[in-house]
């Protein structure tokens, strides 16, 4: 493809026209809120996915008791969650690639 023609495709998708074939998506905010999240919980039945995401309020070593104060739950089908999976390895991916491997230190399951 001749660079003119490149440049005319750019321009067409920068300007908010889809190419044929294609789906106009617009995101729109306007009831979106924002919420910060260190916890998150999923768990799932034959129909759907949930997630909670909450915050943990305990920062001392050693206690016997943690307390997570909840402030979202996500439900979606199954197929919406493995998209969701799929994006989120995707943009895990990158941003190890950018940033570095980010080590979890997770306790090893028993056998």
């Amino acid at each position: 493809m001749s660079e003119k023609k490149e440049m005319k495709k750019e321009e067409k998708q920068e300007a908010g026209k889809p190419e044929a074939g294609q789906t106009k998506i617009r995101w729109d905010g306007s009831k979106m809120r924002s919420t910060y999240a260190n916890v998150c919980n999923v768990s799932s039945t034959r129909e759907e996915v949930t997630m909670l995401f909450g915050t943990n309020q305990n920062w001392h070593a050693g206690q016997t008791e943690l307390t997570v104060e909840l402030s979202d739950r996500i439900m979606m089908n199954p197929y919406a969650a493995k998209r969701l999976s799929i994006l989120l390895n995707s943009t895990m991916a990158e941003y190890e690639k950018r940033f570095g491997k980010l080590e979890l230190n997770l306790p090893e399951k028993a056998e």
